[in-house]
C-alpha cells in the first residue's frame, strides 16, 4: 500500500525538476545536511545561461571543465546579425523541394534555425571532426562583438584573425579547442529536437571520454540510450593494436517521453520482404502443401553465406497457414520471481510443469489469451513445458545490437563509383546512417547533420524515402570548407566540400527509381551578413556626405527573394515552405533594372540638397 507523504509537495524538488528540463547543465550534484548526496542547482552555471556576457566566478563541483568554457557558453546565446540568402542556381527544385542545403559556419546556421525549427526535428546525426591531431578546425566561433580576444587567447584564430588552422596535439589546448568548438553547437541542437527526438554522434577514441561528459551535460546522463561500436577495418601497420573501431553515442531529447509513450524501437529483420515474396510464389505453387514449402524454404534460407544477415530467417524453420515460425521460445519470466499459477495440459488435464523462474504471463486471463492466439503449443505431456510460438511475419522487428561491423573500404568504393573519383576522404556509410534514421524515425520526420561533410545523410534520405515510399526530410549544413590544393577532389573541379556535397545529392537523386514520387531536391541557402544596411549611427558620428549611403534600408546586392527568407527567419516559418512567383522572370529583371536606373537619380538628388546647406 503506498504510503501517505503528510506534508505539502516538496516545491524545490519540483523547482529543480523544471530548472532540469530547461537547463540540464546545472544540476549538479551536492551534499545535504546529513551528508547524504541529493540534486542542486550550479547558481553560477544559471547565471551563465541566463546573461549575455561570460560571467566569471567558478567554484568546485563535479563537471566537465575546460579554459574557456564559459565563453562557450556564451557562443551559444550570443545574438548574430546574420541570415540566410537563398541560392537559387546551386538548388535542385528550388520552389518545390522539402529539403535544405546550408552552407555556412553551423554555429550561425544552428542559431538562425532556432525560431523556424524550434522542437521539430526528430534526429539529429552528426560526425564531428576527431581531433586527431591533425584536423583542420573550420569551425571557430566568432562568439559575438567583444569576443575577439578569447578567440586569440584560445588558440582558435591568431593575430591576424586567419580562421583555419590545425589543431596539434602538442597544442596545451589540444582537447579544449575541440570542446570549446562543440560544446555550443550541441546546446543550441537540442533545442531543435522534438520531446521524443534523439541525437546521435560519431566520435573516436580521441575525444570519446569528453563527448560523452560533454553529452551528459547538455543532454543529461540520464537521457543515454546507447554506445554503438562500429568495427570499421582492421590496421595492421599497428604498434600495439589495430584500433579500427569507431562509436555513436546515442541520447534521447527526454527518456522520459519515450517511456511514457510506451515507445519501444524495432527494425526490421534483414531479407524479410524476400521471403515474404518466396513465400507467396511457393504457396501459389505448391498449392499450400506445407511440408514441401517448408522443404524449400529450410533449403533457401540456409542457402546464404554464413555472414549474411538474411541466413538468420532459417531460425524459423517451420512453415504453417501463418508462413514461417519457431515454437521454442522460452515461457518463463526474465530474471526469475514470475507468477506461478496452475495451467492444465490440454490432452491430460493435468498441471503442466511451472518454470522455475514463474510464467512469463501475468495472470491466465493473459496465457490463456495467448493460446487462444496461437502463440503457445504444448509438449505431449504435463511434464514438459509449453513453449512460445514466434511468426516471422507477424514479428514487430528486431532491437538493433549496439556492435557492429562495417568495412570503411566498402564505403569509400561505393562513393567512388558515384563521384566518378576519390574526392574526398573517408566518406561514411550511408547504408549505416539509412539502417539509424529509418530506426529512430517515422515516414514524415526531420533529419538534421550540421556536419554534412560529404553528405552521406543526405544520400541516406533521399535512398530511404525512394524505396520506402516516405517523406523524410533532410537539414544540411557543411562550410564552404576550400579543398586541398592539388587534391584528386580539385582536379575534378571541385573548390569546396559544400560543392562536393551537393553534387552528390545530385547525383544520388538523379539516380533514384524514376517511378517514384520521393522529393530527390534541396533547397541551397548561405549563411551571410543581414540584408539591412546598418542605420544605427548616432546623429553626433553621423556626417553629411555619408547620409547618401543611408538612403536604402537594404543593401544594394540583396534581391527580393533575400528579403523573403529574412522574413521567413524572423517569423520562425519553415524555411522549406513552396514559393510561387507572382511574376515572370523577366518582369523581376525589368524591375532590377529600373532600380539601377532610379538609384542614381535619387543619389544625384540626395547630393545636390546636401549642397544646398540640407536635407528636408
Amino acid at each position: 500500500m503506498e504510503k501517505l507523504k503528510m506534508h505539502s509537495p516538496d516545491l524545490t524538488e519540483r523547482n529543480i525538476d523544471k530548472i532540469a528540463e530547461l537547463f540540464p547543465a546545472v544540476v549538479t550534484e551536492t551534499l545535504d545536511v546529513d551528508g547524504n548526496p541529493t540534486r542542486g542547482i550550479d547558481f553560477d552555471a544559471l547565471r551563465q545561461e541566463l546573461s549575455d556576457h561570460v560571467v566569471e566566478g567558478p567554484q568546485e563541483r563535479y563537471q566537465l571543465d575546460w579554459p574557456g568554457k564559459r565563453a562557450a557558453a556564451f557562443a551559444a546565446n550570443a545574438p548574430i546579425a546574420k541570415t540566410l540568402r537563398p541560392v537559387r542556381e546551386e538548388s535542385v527544385d528550388f520552389d518545390t523541394t522539402k529539403n535544405l542545403f546550408i552552407e555556412g559556419d553551423n554555429l550561425d546556421a544552428l542559431k538562425l534555425l532556432q525560431e523556424s525549427y524550434l522542437g521539430k526535428v526528430k534526429l539529429i546525426y552528426i560526425d564531428p571532426p576527431y581531433n586527431t591531431g591533425n584536423d583542420e578546425f573550420v569551425y571557430p566561433d566568432d562568439y559575438s562583438e567583444g569576443a575577439d580576444e578569447h578567440l586569440v587567447r584560445s588558440g582558435q584564430v591568431n593575430d591576424a584573425g586567419e580562421r583555419l588552422r590545425s589543431n596539434p596535439d602538442s597544442n596545451g589546448r589540444f582537447h579544449s579547442d575541440w570542446l570549446d568548438m562543440i560544446y555550443p553547437r550541441l546546446k543550441l541542437a537540442k533545442s531543435l529536437l522534438t520531446s521524443d527526438g534523439y541525437i546521435v554522434v560519431s566520435i573516436d577514441d580521441a575525444e570519446f571520454s569528453a563527448q560523452e561528459l560533454l553529452l551528459d551535460e547538455v543532454f543529461g546522463a540520464s537521457n543515454k540510450l546507447a554506445v554503438l561500436v562500429w568495427d570499421r577495418n582492421r590496421k595492421n601497420d599497428a604498434r600495439f593494436f589495430s584500433v579500427g573501431h569507431e562509436y555513436m553515442l546515442v541520447y534521447a531529447r527526454d527518456k522520459t517521453v519515450l517511456t511514457e509513450r510506451g515507445t519501444r524501437l524495432r527494425e526490421p529483420q534483414a531479407g524479410i520482404a524476400e521471403a515474404r515474396e518466396f513465400i507467396a510464389e511457393a504457396r501459389g505453387r505448391l498449392a499450400d502443401d506445407w511440408d514441401a514449402i517448408q522443404a524449400e524454404w529450410r533449403k533457401w534460407t540456409s542457402s546464404f553465406a554464413a555472414d549474411d544477415e538474411r541466413r538468420k530467417l532459417g531460425r524459423f524453420s517451420k512453415v504453417g497457414p501463418r508462413g514461417p515460425f519457431r515454437d521454442d521460445g522460452n515461457i518463463s519470466w526474465p530474471g526469475g520471481g514470475g507468477p506461478t499459477y496452475d495451467v492444465l495440459h490440454p490432452a491430460t488435464g493435468l498441471p503442466t510443469k511451472i518454470p522455475s523462474r514463474g510464467w512469463v504471463f501475468s495472470t491466465k486471463k493473459r496465457f490463456d489469451e495467448a493460446v487462444a492466439e496461437g502463440r503457445v503449443v504444448f509438449g505431449p505431456d504435463e511434464t514438459t513445458q509449453p513453449r512460445i510460438i514466434s511468426y516471422l511475419f507477424e514479428s514487430e522487428g528486431l532491437v538493433m545490437g549496439s556492435v557492429h561491423y562495417s568495412y570503411a573500404q566498402t564505403a569509400a568504393v561505393d562513393f567512388m563509383n558515384l563521384m566518378g573519383g576519390k574526392i574526398f576522404d573517408n566518406p561514411k556509410s550511408w547504408k549505416d546512417l539509412r539502417r539509424i534514421i529509418e530506426y529512430l524515425t517515422e515516414a514524415d520526420d526531420i533529419v538534421v547533420d550540421f556536419f554534412a561533410g560529404s553528405a552521406s545523410t543526405g544520400h541516406a534520405v533521399l535512398d530511404l524515402n525512394a524505396t520506402t515510399e516516405s517523406q523524410r526530410r533532410f537539414i544540411l549544413v557543411q562550410v564552404a570548407e576550400p579543398v586541398p590544393e592539388k587534391s584528386v577532389a580539385e582536379t575534378h573541379g571541385y573548390r569546396t566540400i559544400s560543392g562536393i556535397a551537393r553534387d552528390r545529392l545530385r547525383r544520388v537523386g538523379d539516380s533514384l527509381d524514376t517511378a517514384s514520387d520521393a522529393d530527390a531536391g534541396f533547397r541551397m541557402l548561405r549563411v551571410d551578413t543581414t540584408n539591412m544596411t546598418d542605420t544605427s549611427t548616432t546623429a553626433d558620428a553621423l556626417g553629411q556626405g555619408d547620409l547618401v549611403s543611408l538612403i536604402d534600408s537594404v543593401k544594394p546586392d540583396r534581391t527580393d527573394e533575400d528579403l523573403l527568407f529574412q522574413v521567413l527567419i524572423d517569423w520562425g516559418l519553415d524555411l522549406s515552405l513552396p514559393i510561387e512567383r507572382g511574376v515572370s522572370r523577366e518582369r523581376e529583371r525589368e524591375r532590377e533594372r529600373e532600380r539601377e536606373r532610379v538609384l542614381p537619380r535619387r543619389r544625384r538628388r540626395a547630393r545636390r540638397m546636401l549642397q544646398r546647406g540640407g536635407v528636408r
